[in-house]
């Protein structure tokens, strides 16, 4: 038989996917944890557990008690808020992780609405550099651009495509160019996170009706200046000192105020949508589904194409 606590270690071994984490999650060791769920296995009589490499995977028993124990816990921890009879019955808390900028522009706002329309359900917002690496742990991971060789799910909030842009002085002498090539002379205003090799641009070319790629050029292009903040690198460029690319969500009002222009709009950057990313797909709890239904509602209309 299921106690409490062993409900509790199933739901945060389902939301973390790893050992170490979920005994961060319970202020645990990980040997106590293991401990803890091999005595559930043999109580319940089956696997509900495997070693992978990258931490534990749930079998389909193990997905389906965990599913349980998340609606159990659910409906204990919304006990009070249902027996007072007030309107809100989401309660716990909910941990949701955010790059800093996209953070602060439209995370900020969604939580802070999210708040008010259920104020029994307490939320952690962390804004942080490099969202998937500060993941462990969260309900839910807000992402520009899709996840490769992730276990996490991703769920699309907003189209977000990506634009190379320069100031309005050093834009018109770049009208005339006409091909990626050609931007080889000009200085590139880098952002340098992840690790990524950032001076790497692949545009694709669209046909005249403009629904499909024609052509698709990788370009190194040259940066003795850079960042690891956008904002900066994107100020950088309004006050003239080299092009740089950056998401839609972030300099469309730029563009549209005339202090950034864009470079070679005949020729298209890869789009990076914005992602909500939840551990599973399948065990969401009700606060984790409260928060997608909300972001999918604060992105429609997409708030920067209006």
């Amino acid at each position: 038989m299921l106690q409490l606590e062993d409900m509790q270690l199933l739901r945060a071994l389902g939301g973390s996917r790893s050992l170490a984490a979920t005994a961060r999650l319970l202020d645990l060791t990980p040997p106590a944890v293991t401990v803890r769920l091999q005595r559930i296995e043999q109580r319940m009589g089956m696997q509900l557990a495997t070693r992978a490499a990258r931490g534990i995977s749930l079998t389909d028993e193990g997905h389906r008690i965990v599913q349980e124990a998340i609606e159990i816990l659910e409906r204990i921890e919304s006990i009070a808020s249902r027996v007072s009879g007030e309107s809100s019955g989401v309660s716990g808390h909910l941990r949701v992780v955010a790059p800093f900028g996209f953070g602060r522009e439209y995370v900020a706002p969604l939580v802070r609405d999210l708040r008010r329309s259920h104020p029994n359900l307490a939320i952690s917002l962390v804004l942080v550099e490099s969202p998937l690496a500060a993941a462990s742990g969260g309900d839910a991971v807000i992402s520009i651009g899709r996840v490769k060789g992730s276990s996490w799910v991703g769920h699309f909030l907003a189209p977000n495509e990506r634009f190379l842009c320069a100031s309005p002085a050093l834009a018109r002498s770049m009208s005339r160019l006409k091909h990626p090539s050609e931007l080889s002379r000009y200085e590139y205003l880098a952002l340098r996170e992840n690790d990524e090799d950032v001076t790497r641009l692949r545009f694709t070319q669209r046909d005249i009706a403009g629904k499909r790629a024609t052509r698709a050029v990788t370009m190194r292009l040259n940066s003795t200046l850079s960042s690891n903040d956008g904002t900066v690198a994107r100020d950088w460029a309004v006050d003239g000192l080299g092009i740089v690319a950056r998401s839609e969500w972030d300099c469309a009002r730029l563009i549209a105020e005339g202090k950034l222009r864009r470079v070679l709009p005949a020729w298209r950057l890869e789009p990076a949508p914005i992602m909500a990313l939840t551990p599973t797909r399948q065990n969401l709890t009700i606060r984790q589904r409260v928060f997608l239904e909300a972001a999918k509602q604060a992105f429609d209309p997409v708030p920067w194409r209006m």
